[in-house]
């Protein structure tokens, strides 16, 4: 039973790997403006859609088609939670830096890192994970 739209499970590593690569250049540069852009990628996937994301955008376009069709499936729904994570804590960060509490902004950056590498590297999407979490222990899921 779905909760949501299925996704070629191809485009959110491929976003994970993206992702990587600018929280590791926001790390290393502290250039909060790269994490503010961040944030609103990590916005438009978890509240408007993976669709529309533009890491999901750029692999539906660029890479996908070099990849050739896959029958494997996975649900957009823990997918998106993951993005919300991600948003929270490069908000956090972004805020963190801008204003000038140098420390929350690496500290915040550094765990949405850790998560997006965990994915980008081993395809384990640690958002996914916790929403599969909740899920389980969640009182609507106990009474039914």
């Amino acid at each position: 039973m779905s909760a949501g739209p299925a996704v070629d499970p191809r485009g959110p590593r491929f976003a994970a790997i993206v992702t990587t690569v600018v929280l590791a250049v926001v790390l290393i540069t502290q250039w909060w403006p790269l994490l503010a852009l961040q944030t609103v990628v990590f916005a438009i996937g978890a509240f408007v859609g993976l669709k529309p994301a533009p890491y999901s955008v750029l692999y539906r376009l660029v890479v996908a088609p070099r990849l050739g069709p896959t029958s494997e499936r996975e649900d957009a729904a823990p997918l998106r939670f993951a993005q919300a994570v991600g948003f929270v804590f490069a908000l956090v960060g972004t805020i963190g830096f801008a204003a000038g509490v140098t420390p929350l902004g690496v500290v915040a950056t550094a765990f949405a890192l850790f998560a997006a590498f965990l994915n980008a590297a081993f395809n384990y999407c640690l958002g996914c994970q916790m929403y599969l979490l909740i899920k389980r222990f969640s009182p609507a899921r106990a009474s039914s």
